[in-house]
């Protein structure tokens, strides 16, 4: 950010600073709100090699991808990134499957208990346990207040108007 700097931003009239322009996310425990699990590390580092695999094979313009089927369990693959775009090139967000959620009873169907108890199962090691003993009763806690990512978002809407 400091090398581009806000005047690179502030030029082509997207953002008012580099900081509102770059950001990093992470993506599955971000959604889920908090701590990256050992199942989250685990297909991180297989995603990683699929990726590299796909580069040594010359496969351009395609995604690595964790899949899931009962038969199989959780797998890596890959497939061409034109399959998510539409005649107009633009990708579209993908909605969770049908089969997936019970939209009757507002919860998680069967399948879709049965695929989230695939992730959460033993998905918890040592290294997180740590984690949380080390960050979640630090003395810092006690002196500093919580910034919940809600408030940095409400500040932002506010700046708009």
């Amino acid at each position: 950010m400091r090398e581009l700097g806000d005047d690179y931003f502030r030029s082509r009239m997207r953002h008012t600073s580099a900081a509102d322009a770059i950001f990093t996310r992470r993506v599955g425990h971000t959604q889920r709100g908090g701590h990256p699990i050992r199942f989250d590390r685990f297909y991180a580092a297989q995603l990683g090699g699929k990726a590299v695999e796909m580069i040594k094979d010359g496969l351009n313009n395609h995604i690595a991808t964790l899949q899931w089927s009962e038969e199989r369990d959780f797998f890596t693959s890959a497939f061409s990134a034109n399959k998510l775009r539409d005649r107009w090139g633009v990708i579209h967000p993908r909605m969770v499957h049908h089969s997936f959620y019970d939209e009757e009873r507002f919860q998680p169907s069967l399948q879709g208990m049965d695929f989230l108890t695939r992730i959460f199962t033993n998905a918890i090691g040592h290294e997180d346990f740590e984690y949380q003993r080390n960050h979640t009763f630090a003395r810092s806690n006690l002196i500093q207040r919580y910034q919940s990512v809600n408030v940095d978002i409400q500040k932002r809407i506010e700046g708009l108007k």
